[in-house]
């Protein structure tokens, strides 16, 4: 059984564009390998279903493989919501620095019941001033909230956590069962992926992504969020492709077509932390009876053994676990916590995810038992600390006009234009049939 487990070497793919993002880490490396996982997965599987007579030759474009690690949207006439919410962000507790993640309202909550100020940065600012970091980063956790104390390098290596993630594989494969792959005659070179029901259950950013990914080679993505889900600042640049569809999955009837849904369905991408859809009484068990010919693909945040292997958690939290941002402070001989330029962790282990799909239709292409897939991004955060610097010219700062399609998107917001795929096959182009749409804005039905 050959699945991938780690990134592709380098002169397994050719590379053209050139530039790097400034950072104490290898992002713009990790950009083009990552997404170069994805195209040398879905040469395999070209090869795999006969759609050619041989593997395709893969190309990644190093510029634009570090732009998509950003964002990939650019609207014409009007302004995209902002990101964060307006007290989201970090802060100078009594003996380090600590991140607050509150762009969720009950993660919001979480963190002011604790501090017991209002929502307020300077009242938020003063209040946070009176904790220990490691003790208001517990309390807010204890609160179901989202938090991150600073920590270096050294620190998380030696924490129980660290340890356990430095432990685990960066993709771990598990379960193994046979799958019997439906057939797809609208299958071509060009389309690999058409005809292909995707269920995505994954919200910002990871999961999203690569969704987003397989789209873009022709599969029926449909995500599934909660009735009034939103994203604002994230949406537009992650449901490219995609039919967004709300369902009560804790309500009888929301249950019942989620299944039906479910049993429809080739590949399963979804973000829940450990039992969290056990919960929802859909577990392995339960999954396994309603599609077990399903391709299944799951991340978590702080990786899926050790204390916190149930720990909610965000990028920009782990960059702040993991010593990413201490060491980005060093770099950068600041004083303030320095994050990456993008939040390469979310997009690397988004692009990831897409590979392992890919690699799983292929072995079930193949005739071979079929595991689940499981990656995290703290793993993904050790993946990126450990690489070396091999990117060449100069630093990139911003996306041009030559980097975008030049054909307009009419998204749900309003027109704009789309960064340029930043990987292409002999015979096959990422292209997206779909323009991004509102969540909410399909029903959850698959087409045809």
């Amino acid at each position: 059984m050959t699945l991938i487990s780690a990134l592709p070497a380098a002169g397994r793919y050719d590379v053209t564009g050139t530039g790097q993002l400034p950072s104490a880490f290898a992002v713009t490396e990790l950009a083009t390998a990552s997404v170069a996982a994805v195209g040398l997965e879905m040469a395999g599987l070209i090869a795999d279903l006969n759609l050619a007579p041989a593997a395709p030759g893969v190309t990644v474009d190093q510029r634009l493989a570090s732009l998509w690690f950003g964002f990939s949207f650019r609207p014409s006439g009007w302004e995209m919501p902002s990101l964060w919410d307006p007290i989201a962000g970090n802060y100078l507790a009594s003996d380090g620095w600590i991140r607050l993640h509150t762009n969720l309202p009950h993660h919001r909550a979480a963190a002011l019941r604790v501090l017991g100020c209002s929502g307020d940065r300077g009242a938020v600012t003063a209040a946070v001033a009176n904790w220990r970091a490691n003790d208001l980063e517990a309390a807010i956790v204890v609160e179901n909230g989202a938090a991150a104390a600073m920590r270096s390098r050294a620190d998380w290596l030696e924490h129980p956590q660290g340890k356990a993630v430095a432990a685990e594989p960066l993709i771990h494969w598990a379960a193994p069962r046979p799958v019997t792959l439906r057939d797809r005659p609208q299958a071509t070179a060009a389309r690999p992926l058409a005809g292909l029901k995707v269920l995505d259950l994954t919200r910002v950013l990871a999961g999203p992504i690569a969704t987003r990914t397989l789209a873009g080679f022709g599969a029926d993505v449909l995500r599934i969020d909660p009735v009034g889900w939103d994203e604002p600042g994230t949406i537009p640049d992650i449901s490219l492709g995609k039919r967004m569809a709300y369902l009560d999955l804790k309500s009888s009837d929301g249950r019942a077509r989620f299944e039906a849904l479910l049993s429809e369905a080739d590949v399963l991408v979804h973000g829940y932390r450990p039992d969290a859809l056990e919960a929802l009484g859909l577990g392995l068990a339960r999954r396994d009876t309603l599609a077990p010919n399903r391709i299944e693909v799951t991340l978590d945040a702080y990786g899926w053994t050790g204390p916190w292997a149930g720990r909610r958690g965000f990028d920009s939290l782990v960059q702040m676990s993991s010593g990413i941002a201490h060491a980005g402070m060093e770099w950068a001989n600041k004083d303030t916590p320095t994050p990456l330029p993008v939040q390469a962790l979310d997009h690397a282990a988004g692009y990831l995810l897409a590979a392992c799909a890919l690699s799983a239709l292929a072995a079930a292409a193949r005739g071979e038992r079929v595991p689940h897939a499981r990656l995290s991004l703290a793993r993904t955060g050790e993946l990126l600390a450990g690489l070396g610097r091999t990117a060449e010219g100069s630093a990139i700062s911003d996306s041009q006009d030559a980097d975008y399609d030049p054909n307009t998107e009419a998204s749900s917001w309003g027109p704009g234009h789309r960064l340029s795929a930043p990987c292409w096959l002999s015979d096959t182009k990422m292209c997206w049939d779909r323009p991004a749409m509102a969540c909410g804005s399909s029903a959850p039905h698959w087409p045809g």
